[in-house]
């Protein structure tokens, strides 16, 4: 036998190359055919069926020196296995290309809604140095949030020019909410440090917004604490120093914020709690009516002795 292989010619060794080529086709596309069959509609990346090839090549050429039907045979299993890895490598791609884009999509039509809301504010902001707002979104809030609970909601609601407030009103709420409010220029940054020692040293949260951050927190965000919030709440709030007087400011503040379910601005809460207009509150009326401001819809000014007391001990330093 072994006699016989060595008497080929070189003819008939080069016949058995060619048969042994084309049968190497063969099992190639024989194997391939299988995995498809196992795999109908799948794809196959172009370096997988290279790679595939390529080790069908080496084995063949390895063998040689072997049973040809054998290693063929193997080198076929071979190429069907990473057919299948291919196939799965491909799938993962395509599933993982499919999350980025969506991601990208979303990034994309997150960052034109945040640029369009800065911009329909900044326009609002510009708006409201000459025109009173009919409405604010809390407004908006409270009439949504009153579709799931019981009782009636009625809307009280009157804006009045910052002279039809008394000024001893006007002096109670800057006092009680702002007492820097005419050093700062939007952010008070000495009750920021003062608000995180007390945290730290009690761990009660308090609050260090200024009467420009609630009021673009009234006009144009929601009560809802969150982070989010405050991160939307900040460029707002340079903004509105820019665009608006410091009278502006406080004249929008008095007439927009809640003081009481439904009740809205200053003029519709002297109304409400005392049955008199804003430009008739005296001290002690203006001192009560803006202790209510941390919590409106729960607390009442015939109830807020010590902090009005506190109101007044303040505006009394500051000789108002």
């Amino acid at each position: 036998m072994s006699n016989t292989r060595r008497s080929l010619s070189p003819s008939a060794r080069g016949g058995v190359q060619q048969r042994d080529d084309g049968f190497l086709g063969r099992i190639f596309e024989e194997g391939f055919e299988q995995v498809l069959q196992r795999r109908p509609g799948r794809t196959y990346s172009r370096s997988s069926s290279l790679l595939a090839l390529s080790f069908v090549g080496v084995k063949s050429f390895w063998g040689n020196g072997l049973h040809k039907g054998r290693s063929l045979t193997v080198a076929a299993r071979y190429v069907c296995i990473l057919a299948k890895m291919g196939a799965v490598s491909t799938k993962r791609q395509a599933k993982r290309s499919g999350r980025y884009r969506l991601l990208r999509h979303l990034l994309r039509w997150t960052g034109i809604a945040v640029l369009l809301f800065y911009g329909f504010a900044a326009l609002g902001l510009v708006v409201f140095r000459w025109i009173d707002p009919p409405f604010t979104s809390v407004h908006i809030e409270r009439r949504v949030e009153s579709w799931f609970h019981k009782g009636a909601y009625h809307k009280k609601y009157s804006f009045v020019p910052l002279a039809k407030i008394s000024p001893d009103f006007q002096h109670a709420v800057v006092a009680a909410e702002d007492a820097r409010f005419y050093l700062h220029h939007g952010f008070d940054w000495k009750q920021v440090e003062n608000a995180v020692e007390d945290t730290l040293e009690d761990g009660r949260i308090r609050g260090a917004s200024t009467i420009t951050q609630q009021l673009v927190k009234n006009l144009f965000l929601t009560t809802w604490r969150s982070p989010v919030r405050k991160a939307l709440e900040v460029p707002l709030v340079p903004l509105a120093e820019g665009i608006l007087s410091k009278q502006r400011i406080l004249e929008l503040y008095m007439n927009v914020v809640e003081w009481g379910p439904g009740v809205y601005g200053a003029e519709a809460a002297a109304r409400y709690h005392y049955g008199t207009s804003a430009s008739r509150i005296n001290r002690e009326r203006g001192a009560r009516l803006a202790a209510i401001l941390p919590a409106p819809r729960r607390r009442k000014p015939a109830r807020m002795n010590a902090y009005a007391a506190r109101i007044l001990e303040r505006m009394g330093q500051v000789r108002w």
